[in-house]
């Protein structure tokens, strides 16, 4: 956000703008939804299954959207369209891949830049193109998806705060997405925001994990069934919150624990392959990454950031190396990493910075996973904004 001039537009002049944006966007996604029904290259599905499941003679496919960011400079014109940007990123990814399922793996808003009172509307936005093509999905949080509201320095230099026309509590304004909106600087905390996410929307496989982790929230574990038999798991995928926002960028020991309670549960003899997904990298990360480029065994295309890993390490990493389940790690945040980089008996790898919003201004992609399940395997590549695709990798076999 340094060096970006400030314009003096108001808080209502951007509601009228996402007023007339939203219903463009809707109506660009039906259209994109329709072309895939009268392709029938997607089967849409209006509802959920109780679980997840590889298609009859295919392969169970996965897109990764990390660090979307949006809401970011919602004040400033160049904040919607930034965000328009990122659309038109995830729809190019989605008409390439059809995937079976999509993961935001944190950062889908900047919390620390939005001044509405219900912060989903922006969440909502976020998952627009995978709802719109009724792709099922599932979440986890960022350290900006409500991290608290951040005073721009600008609005305390000779300009002056822009002026800003919030909606009162009795005002009829409504918003295309969530109701009645007004200006907040309090932010939406975690636990509402998944509670936003699964109670409106059926696609949504997100879950609000035990309370007993709290501050913690989207702790759960989901089950990828095998095409001939929903009761028999090919894979199960893990989502954890590494937290940050508000609270301390760590995953706890409780979670650890949780984890290796849970692993005992679903998959006590390790038979099923594992996969996990969180948002901030763990220490490990910083041990396996590249010191020059990016070289074998290492695979990816930009090794531009450092890795920047959470405050602590307080025991998941030693549960996850001591399952030979446990086949790979993903996560985002460093929006200048790309690679995967074996550490041990797994893999740690970076997604791809989805969004326009954030920092950086390295092409934009995103990560996609492939499982197949006679025999097992897990592969990855990138996928970019423009099509093309490169860093294809075998994780497991």
């Amino acid at each position: 956000m340094k060096g970006r001039s400030l314009y003096q537009l108001t808080i209502f002049s951007f509601m009228c703008f996402s007023i007339a944006f939203a219903p463009m966007l809707a109506v660009g996604l039906d259209q994109q939804a329709n072309r895939h029904q009268a392709s029938e290259a997607v089967a849409l599905r209006t509802t959920p299954e109780k679980y997840l499941q590889i298609p009859p003679g295919s392969s169970f496919k996965i897109v990764l959207f990390a660090d979307l960011h949006f809401g970011e400079n919602a004040w400033a014109d160049w904040g919607p369209r930034q965000d328009a940007n990122s659309i038109k990123v995830m729809n190019t990814i989605l008409d390439e891949e059809t995937p079976d399922f999509v993961i935001y793996l944190g950062d889908l808003i900047t919390a620390n830049n939005i001044m509405i009172e219900n912060a989903s509307l922006y969440w909502d936005q976020a998952t627009s193109p995978t709802r719109a093509r009724g792709i099922p999905w599932a979440s986890v949080f960022g350290n900006h998806d409500d991290a608290p509201f951040e005073w721009p320095i600008e609005w305390f230099s000779a300009t002056g705060i822009p002026q800003l026309h919030c909606p009162s509590r009795n005002s009829s304004y409504r918003n295309s997405f969530s109701g009645k909106e007004e200006c907040s600087f309090s932010g939406t905390q975690r636990g509402e925001l998944m509670k936003n996410e699964i109670k409106h929307n059926e696609l949504s496989f997100s879950r609000s994990g035990p309370n007993d982790l709290w501050p913690s929230i989207s702790n759960y574990v989901l089950q990828v069934s095998s095409s001939e038999d929903a009761e028999s798991p090919v894979a199960f995928l893990y989502f954890l919150d590494s937290g940050g926002g508000s609270y301390p960028e760590v995953l706890s020991t409780a979670q650890a624990e949780w984890f290796k309670w849970k692993t005992q549960e679903v998959n006590p003899d390790s038979r099923v392959p594992e996969i996990i997904f969180w948002h901030i990298p763990s220490k490990a990360y910083k041990k396996v990454a590249p010191k020059f480029g990016i070289r074998k065994p290492c695979v990816g295309s930009i090794n531009k950031d450092r890795v920047a890993p959470q405050a602590a390490e307080m025991g998941i990493m030693k549960h996850l190396v001591q399952r030979p389940s446990v086949k790979a790690v993903f996560v985002g945040h460093n929006h200048g990493l790309d690679w995967c980089c074996p550490y041990k008996k797994l893999w740690l790898c970076f997604a791809r910075h989805t969004g326009y919003g954030g920092y950086g201004n390295w092409p934009r992609g995103a990560r996609i996973l492939e499982i197949t399940e006679q025999p097992f395997s897990l592969k990855s590549w990138i996928r970019m904004e423009d099509g093309g695709l490169h860093s294809e990798v075998v994780l497991a076999f």
